[in-house]
């Protein structure tokens, strides 16, 4: 179904296709620096970094569409949604002097990272030790951080690390800004199906200085509560792109493909699957959409529940997606020249990071009262 957009988003989203149709990927590597830098030149990387700050200013909806057309046209800019996350957190927390430095360099196509999982601390943040202990000056970390994505690539690491140790383990945390070519810091890849996108870090004795901190200290879990709607809608939008991409794949191989003597497509085993699978894709679509919209007109309001469907809904749909789509090409669906492969290691993956699909479960029944 069409959506209803304005003249300008509409335009922003003709102008995204044009551009990944003129660029189009190359290689297996999820992000190209030379391509997210001519993104950057066009004003796009800035969309939802604040005015004052060389960026376009815009709400969810149009950060969400723009995400969700770049995944559809597979642009290898896989820096950007943890660029989008940590900017967010610097404009909303950040000093002036960090602002300036990040989101400038986030106009102009600099990569951003955030880290807060740990080997022992994944779903349950609360849990992490990775410390930051206070010093004449500022601040001496020690410890591991994992599954940090996009570290490799990022001009720094918005790291989450213990400062203090409090009765509730929520209290306690502080956000610090740290450059990746700290002393201190050394930065391991970990080879994933999805090639290399996320790190380990490893911290010993980094020295921060007290300008690194962002925020207030020890508030750090209340400062990324603010960001939930941020991450999840990003994540949801990504996926959705992903979901139509598959989608649009697989109906052209049923298509085109002809088997016993008329295409696959006409038989009615595929054909509802793929009535079924265009019909969550609506659902999926409208139900973002009017999210988005929701947050616009309340930018201060945390939408936990709503947020978490969109992530879940989005996520799981472009997993079912991607390995029906892969069902339905058979061997095709395998081989890398299709595409399919590589958009369900995309799909299966965004159930587990950003909060796995268990755990939105769980948020959504404890907004109801369960």
């Amino acid at each position: 179904m069409p959506r209803t957009l304005t003249d300008e988003r509409r335009d922003l989203l003709a102008a995204v296709g044009d551009f990944c149709r003129r660029e189009p990927r190359t290689g297996t590597e999820p992000h190209d620096q030379v391509v997210y830098e001519k993104m950057a030149a066009l004003g796009w990387l800035g969309i939802a970094v604040p005015e004052q700050y060389g960026g376009a200013g815009l709400g969810m909806t149009d950060l969400c569409l723009f995400l969700e057309e770049t995944a559809f046209h597979r642009a290898p800019i896989s820096g950007f949604a943890t660029t989008v996350i940590a900017a967010a957190a610097y404009a909303e927390f950040g000093t002036e002097e960090q602002k300036r430095v990040v989101l400038d360099g986030v106009v102009k196509g600099r990569v951003e990272a955030i880290s807060m999982s740990e080997p022992g601390a994944g779903s349950d943040v609360s849990a992490l030790t990775c410390r930051a202990d206070k010093v004449d000056g500022g601040y001496v970390v020690n410890g591991q951080k994992t599954w940090c994505s996009n570290a490799h690539i990022a001009d720094h690491v918005l790291l989450i690390a213990r400062t203090s140790q409090e009765e509730s383990r929520h209290r306690g945390l502080t956000q610090f800004l740290v450059p990746t070519g700290a002393d201190g810091l050394q930065i391991k890849g970990i080879d994933t199906m999805g090639g290399r996108e996320v790190n380990d870090l490893y911290f010993t004795d980094c020295f921060l200085p007290d300008s690194a901190v962002v925020g207030t200290v020890g508030a750090a879990w209340t400062q990324l509560m603010a960001g939930l709607n941020l991450e999840r809608m990003i994540l949801g939008a990504l996926m959705l792109g992903v979901a139509r991409r598959a989608f649009d794949d697989t109906l052209v191989y049923v298509r085109q493909r002809e088997q016993f003597g008329r295409p696959i497509g006409s038989f009615q085993a595929l054909k509802h699957r793929i009535a079924d699978m265009a019909t969550e894709i609506e659902c999926a679509r409208l139900l973002l959409d009017d999210v988005a919209l929701s947050i616009d007109a309340e930018p201060g309001r945390v939408f936990a529940r709503e947020a978490s469907m969109v992530k879940l809904k989005c996520t799981e749909l472009a997993k079912h997606v991607a390995l029906e789509g892969m069902q339905m090409m058979g061997g095709y669906g395998y081989a890398t020249e299709y595409g399919m492969e590589g958009l369900l290691r995309s799909a299966v993956v965004s159930t587990v990071y950003g909060g796995t699909s268990e755990i939105q479960r769980d948020i959504i029944g404890k907004t109801y009262g369960l």
